[in-house]
Order: structure tokens, then C-alpha cells, then sequence
């Protein structure tokens, strides 16, 4: 898995300093009208809710911003947008297997851009269910390992956490989707100071790339990510952290 949560914090570090971007602002509120429409209103039980509330929170988004697309997603608006979550499955270059997840009111733009955007920067556009086989929906919590042990997060476990990985510096704490929201409250509450919390698609056995094919691989990442439409893109990849720092700069 080397290298995957270096280029995991990086990205995270990154959107919180543009986090006050208009675009981002926008997939953030987009995000939490969706969980909203497909999970109810209730942030206590709609786990993929309340995760989106507190991503919106990290990002500074105002409160009544929260509301406002908490309401849209439940009806309450009188301005509701009919967004929904489409799935698309491809592969990168040197066949790396990804999962690029949507939230749109136009699936034929979306796909039509996607596509594109795969076909430009060395990827293609796969079938429904080509790649998906190869990840599993977990919530991971990334910590950072020169500051904290694995003794610092075992109060992840007691709290339902199913595992606790680690992956060059840092320590992922794996969770089932449900339990994120209440893994993450144990860890902070023991005072752990939290790298990212993302529910994510994680890969069940990673593809090792080489640093000229992993530049593409990030930059076809890093153009899908800034579709408007794009929420999130997952990727099954194995490249050494040091390559990652330099395509990062």
C-alpha cells in the first residue's frame, strides 16, 4: 500500500487550503443535499450525513450554507436541485483500476465529460461493474504515525473500529461505513488529532506503477477531481512515497 495515504494527506492538506474556492463549496453543499435526499434529514442516522456536515465544517462552509442544502435534499427548499450519485468504473494509465464517483443533474454531460477527460490523459471509460469487484466501502481515518502509537488508538477499536493499519508515516483505522462517525468521536475525545475522516472505496490489492506512468495517473486524477461533477476518485495504484512528494512538488 505504500504511498497511498501520503498522497491521501496531500490531497486532503490541499483541498482544506482551497477549501474557501467557490467549486469547492459547491461539491461540499452538492454532497450533503444527496446524503440528505437518499439517507434522511437526521444527521444521527445517516451516517454519510453527518460525514458530509462535518467535511463541510472542517472547510469553514457557513451553517446556514448546511441547511440550506440539508433542506434541498429534503424537499424543504423551494429551490431543490435533482442531483443524484452516478458511479463510473474505468482504468488509468498503467492499468490502474479507478472508480470516479458523481453527483449530477445531467447524467449524458457527466458521462460525455468523463470520458473525455479518461481518453485525453491515458485512461478509459470501462463497463458498470468492470472494476468496482476490486474495492471495498470502508470509512478510514487517517493519523498521523510520527506523532501517535497504535496504544493512542486503541480506543478506535473499543469503539467499533475494524482494523488498524499502517502505511508508511501514518496509521489508517479502518471502519464499516456505519461505525465512522463513531470512531472518529472516540479518537478525537481521546485527544487524537485526525489527518482525514473520508468514507472511501478502498482497494482490495493495489497495481505497483512506476513514477513516469504514476505522473499521468495523478494528473488524470487530478483533472477528474476538478470536474465540477466529480465528488470523488479512487484509485488501486502502489507507488513509493518519495514519488509521490515529487509529483506533488
Amino acid at each position: 500500500m505504500s504511498g497511498h495515504s501520503k498522497w491521501h494527506s496531500i490531497k486532503h492538506k490541499k483541498a482544506i487550503v482551497d477549501a474557501r474556492r467557490g467549486q469547492h463549496f459547491t461539491k461540499l453543499a452538492r454532497a450533503i443535499t444527496v446524503a440528505a435526499r437518499e439517507g434522511g434529514g437526521d444527521a444521527e442516522g445517516n451516517p454519510s450525513l453527518a460525514l458530509a456536515i462535518q467535511k463541510a465544517r472542517d472547510a469553514s462552509m457557513p451553517k446556514d450554507n448546511i441547511e440550506r442544502a440539508i433542506q434541498k435534499g429534503t424537499g424543504e427548499g423551494s429551490d431543490a436541485e435533482r442531483f443524484e450519485s452516478v458511479l463510473y468504473e474505468g482504468y488509468g494509465p498503467g492499468g490502474v483500476a479507478l472508480l470516479i464517483e458523481t453527483l449530477t443533474d445531467n447524467r449524458n454531460r457527466t458521462g460525455a465529460d468523463v470520458r473525455h477527460l479518461l481518453g485525453r490523459h491515458g485512461g478509459s471509460l470501462g463497463e458498470p461493474g468492470s472494476v468496482s469487484y476490486l474495492f471495498d466501502k470502508q470509512g478510514v481515518i487517517v493519523v498521523d504515525g510520527g506523532r501517535y502509537g497504535e496504544d493512542d488508538l486503541i480506543g478506535a477499536i473499543d469503539a467499533g473500529a475494524e482494523d488498524i493499519v499502517q502505511d508508511e508515516d501514518v496509521f489508517e483505522v479502518i471502519t464499516a461505513p456505519a461505525d465512522l462517525t463513531t470512531v472518529r468521536r472516540a479518537l478525537e475525545d481521546a485527544g487524537v488529532e485526525l489527518d482525514s475522516v473520508e468514507l472511501t472505496q478502498r482497494p482490495k490489492a493495489r497495481v505497483p506503477v512506476d513514477e513516469r506512468e504514476a505522473t499521468r495517473l495523478m494528473k488524470l486524477i487530478d483533472v477528474l477531481e476538478e470536474n465540477d461533477d466529480v465528488a470523488a476518485v479512487y484509485a488501486n495504484y502502489d507507488v513509493d512515497a518519495d514519488v509521490l512528494e515529487r509529483i506533488a512538488g
